[in-house]
């Protein structure tokens, strides 16, 4: 699906899945085999829990390392970074973190964890005593001696350095082990989430009524068959399943919606964005997302360390990766257009035919960076922008505040936007905005220098004043995912007679189209 010309290559790149231990609650699918090779690797990378007081244990946000190593025995694949998490606070909020795996049905092993950092306070404490020693001897070595006394110091520090050797290689491996199964912590959640699987999600808000029909109600794929707007059958042929052609209005719309969100998000001071599409497989991991789980919806390049993104999420997170930026500048708001690839794996079922779950397709996402205190101002801020879109198409959604079941292991709190299909006979999911708090930005080393509460030049004089660098928070929501927009508007406004009208906002966009007639047979 990915030529060498497009890679700047000349071998041909195919694309492939690869099972983890680690699973996420947004990835606990089934796995379904696509037109894909299938790679055995039991990596185990999941990124960690970010409270605002989980700090330094590695503080280091990407630090690489080889990319194999032995334990005990076994040949392991170890991770290219490692996230900032305080195994203290983990030890010592053990009930805390226990109950939180739970509540999001996390795979993750706490008693492991805290076992393997025992032994890791351990064994650094014995390099640290034989580091003092090898220090002492060489002090000792220094003066004038007896060439026996010298001799013998020289035996002792060889014998020294040697033992060091051996407990450093020991401690590197217990670290790869350690930061691998940490990072399958979830991230904490909000007090107010509920608890329990998605059926316990709360209702927020519920905007317009189910439109009233006085003929037979159309699914969008009818629709799309007798507009003429799009081929399933030409795309599986040539792509495989789940892929689609746009045709006539329906590219219109779509081209019509991305610029539609991005106007409309771009005035409201987000910085538009076009993304790449292939992304390192670190960053993908850094977001919290499981490139080559046994479940992923990520598309992975064989032979290389690159995937295709499932969301522009993963590209502008990393926008900011490895930086500290300034106070004043934050927020940092993006609203970003990209094509997304995902595999839906395990997805079948009358609810995803047609349009409704596709591998390919395009997204207006926003996204943004701030400082922890105001984190919870903008996820309301990100669901109200959302609900202010929807409202103009004239659709009828209910917000919903998702169970803890539900959540994916980077978010603290997630708001989900439903829409009314008439076709598909239910609400479906058009929209999320997720408040990941510092879980992405621990990973991707993304920090802020708060400004000093004393400006003075006094105070900045051998140090004083200066505050410590923080890690940001970071938020995502969906401004338009346009296979689902186009299904909620097909089946909303479709008529009588066949054709389908264009909601108001959206006619400057598509040309001044105010319908899409029926086509004459």
């Amino acid at each position: 699906m990915i030529s060498s010309g497009y890679l700047g290559g000349t071998t041909l790149h195919t694309l492939t899945l690869a099972p983890s231990l680690c699973r996420s609650a947004f990835l606990r699918s089934p796995l379904k085999t696509l037109t894909l090779a299938l790679v055995t690797n039991p990596h185990r990378h999941h990124p960690m829990l970010p409270m605002p007081s989980i700090l330094r244990a590695f503080s280091s946000p990407a630090v690489p390392t080889a990319s194999l190593a032995t334990q005990e025995g076994k040949v392991t694949s170890k991770p290219q970074w490692k996230a900032a998490i305080d195994f203290k606070w983990i030890r010592d909020n053990k009930d805390v973190v226990a109950a939180n795996i739970k509540n999001r049905n996390s795979s993750a092993d706490l008693e492991l964890v805290l076992e393997l950092y025992e032994k890791f306070l351990s064994l650094q404490k014995e390099v640290e005593r034989l580091r003092a020693e090898r220090n002492i001897v060489a002090n000792k070595m220094k003066g004038k001696l007896e060439p026996s006394v010298r001799q013998a110091l020289v035996e002792e520090g060889k014998s020294l350095k040697e033992g060091l050797v051996a407990l450093e290689e020991d401690l590197v491996h217990l670290t790869d082990k350690l930061q691998q199964e940490a990072q399958c912590i979830p991230n904490t959640t909000h007090p107010d989430a509920p608890l329990g699987s998605e059926e316990n999600s709360v209702l927020r808000r519920m905007v317009g009524s189910p439109r009233e029909f006085s003929f037979a109600v159309k699914d969008h794929l009818q629709l799309g068959k007798e507009l003429d707007l799009f081929d399933f059958d030409a795309a599986s042929e040539v792509s495989g399943s789940k892929f689609y052609y746009l045709k006539n209005e329906a590219v219109l719309l779509e081209m019509g919606l991305i610029n539609w969100a991005l106007a409309e998000v771009s005035k409201r001071g987000f910085t538009p964005l076009i993304t790449p599409e292939i992304v390192r497989s670190s960053v993908v991991e850094k977001c919290g997302f499981q490139p080559r789980g046994q479940n992923t919806q990520v598309y992975s390049i064989e032979g290389s360390d690159q995937c295709l993104i499932g969301t522009a999420e993963i590209p502008v997170g990393g926008i900011h990766m490895d930086s500290i930026l300034s106070e004043p500048s934050l927020p940092l708001k993006y609203v970003a257009y990209s094509h997304c690839f995902r595999t839906e794996a395990g997805a079948a079922g009358t609810a995803t035919r047609g349009l409704y779950r596709v591998h390919q397709f395009s997204k207006v996402e926003m996204f943004v960076f701030c400082r922890p205190e105001d984190s919870d101002r903008y996820h309301e801020e990100l669901i109200g922008i959302e609900e202010d879109l929807f409202t103009s198409l004239g659709l009828h959604f209910k917000t919903l505040d998702m169970a803890t079941g539900d959540l994916g292991a980077p978010t603290y709190r997630k708001f989900d936007v439903e829409a009314w299909m008439p076709g598909l006979d239910r609400y479906g999911e058009i929209s999320s905005a997720s408040n990941c708090t510092d879980y992405q930005s621990r990973r991707l080393g993304i920090r802020y220098r708060p400004s000093p509460s004393d400006p003075s030049p006094a105070s900045s004089k051998k140090g004083k004043g200066s505050t410590p660098a923080q890690f940001v928070h970071t938020l995502n929501a969906t401004a338009c995912a346009v296979p689902r927009m186009i299904v909620c508007l097909l089946e909303n406004f479709q008529q009588e007679d066949g054709s389908v009208v264009i909601p108001e906002p959206l006619r400057p966009f598509m040309g001044g189209l105010h319908v899409i007639p029926p086509t004459s047979n």
